[in-house]
């Protein structure tokens, strides 16, 4: 997993319950990195399952509610470091039924070991979308939040619907309808 995604984490660990809370989840993972992450470094989703765990236990929030918060944080990051990306768009659904294609190709460029979930368009119209999520991560909710954030983006709503295929999270289907 990029150190991007730990480093933005721990800022926001940092911004919403501050920095004693950093220092207690880093402490209390077992991390081979032993917490010191840098954005361009890669590092095992199993240290980022620790520290949402540790998180979830200190704080009696459940880590999908963390992962949907996380999400919204991490789009700000996005839009202020690739605003050229965004601007390509004129439209939530078509930004999101081009993440497989067009977004994570982009991605790749930038961090060509990035390890991403794979986003398939089973049904797109003008206002809604169905797409399956597939990864072994199983980090939907943070898909989710950052579809609830690419909406905001264009000042438009939706009613997403999320229904597991597989128990576990690995594979989930999106149902999103503009609102």
């Amino acid at each position: 997993m990029k150190g991007i995604v730990f480093t933005e984490f721990l800022d926001l660990v940092e911004d919403k319950f501050g920095l004693e809370m950093v220092d207690k989840i880093i402490t209390q993972s077992k991390l081979e990195s032993q917490g010191v992450y840098t954005a361009v470094g890669t590092y095992k989703f199993s240290e980022m399952l620790e520290l949402l765990k540790n998180l979830s236990n200190n704080t009696g929030i459940a880590i999908d509610d963390l992962l949907l918060v996380y999400a919204e944080h991490f789009f700000s990051v996005l839009e202020d470091s690739y605003p050229g990306l965004l601007a390509t768009y004129k439209d939530p659904i078509e930004m999101l039924a081009s993440i497989e294609n067009h977004i994570h190709v982009e991605v790749r460029k930038i961090y060509p070991d990035a390890e991403l979930p794979t986003f398939i368009v089973e049904e797109k119209t003008e206002n809604s979308l169905i797409m399956i999520y597939k990864s072994s991560r199983a980090m939907h909710h943070f898909g989710l939040g950052l579809m609830n954030k690419t909406f905001e983006h264009f000042n438009s709503t939706a009613t997403i619907v999320l229904e597991k295929i597989k128990e576990d999270g690995t594979e989930v289907k999106f149902i999103i309808n503009k609102n």
